[in-house]
């Protein structure tokens, strides 16, 4: 085999690998239920729909927009959206309950139904996979609660937004149907 052959070879096998790793995207990580047992492969349970991924907090200022997240949810889940909650405790104790008062917080206080997730840490020496993958593709870490990153169809993430920015604000909500148009 030639020199030039084997550079060649090379390149495809790294264009395939690359591919691959596009393909699955950010989504390549398992988490558990909130309060649960049950582990969801990301990848196989989400991949295809566009995805607002948010840490949440119980205790914080921002905890009001659980209800915009869910009613962003009940009305694009049809269209291939969900909303995808990761409680955590790094700011400054706003999450300190266990998963099962978190979730029933979030179910009696707010009518949360989009998927939540196990606690996680989302800064620090202690992030979570999935959010220092969301970090090495934006180059953001939240700065608090709330903060939301959108993810499209191929799992490439389109969007990061901070805390401050609402659910609802018009700058995500046109993101999202155009992620949810596109193929």
């Amino acid at each position: 085999m030639s020199i030039k052959t084997m550079i060649y070879a090379s390149m495809m096998v790294f264009a395939v690998a690359g591919t691959a790793t596009a393909k699955s995207g950010v989504l390549a990580h398992k988490y558990r239920t909130l309060a649960g047992q049950e582990q969801v492969n990301l990848q196989k349970t989400y991949g295809g729909k566009v995805l607002l991924v948010v840490n949440t907090a119980s205790k914080c200022g921002y905890t009001p927009q659980f209800e915009a997240l869910e009613a962003m949810h009940a009305k694009y889940k049809d269209q291939g959206f969900a909303v995808l909650g990761f409680p955590s405790n790094d700011f400054m104790g706003q999450d300190p309950g266990t998963e099962k008062e978190i979730k029933d917080f979030c179910t009696l206080t707010y009518g949360v139904k989009f998927p939540m997730f196990e606690k996680v840490h989302v800064k620090g020496n202690d992030t979570t996979p999935f959010y220092r993958d969301l970090k090495a593709r934006t180059g953001d870490v939240p700065a608090w609660n709330f903060h939301k990153f959108l993810i499209d169809r191929n799992g490439k993430v389109i969007g990061s937004f901070p805390s401050k920015v609402k659910p609802d604000d018009a700058a995500i909500v046109s993101k999202i149907e155009a992620a949810l148009k596109a193929n």
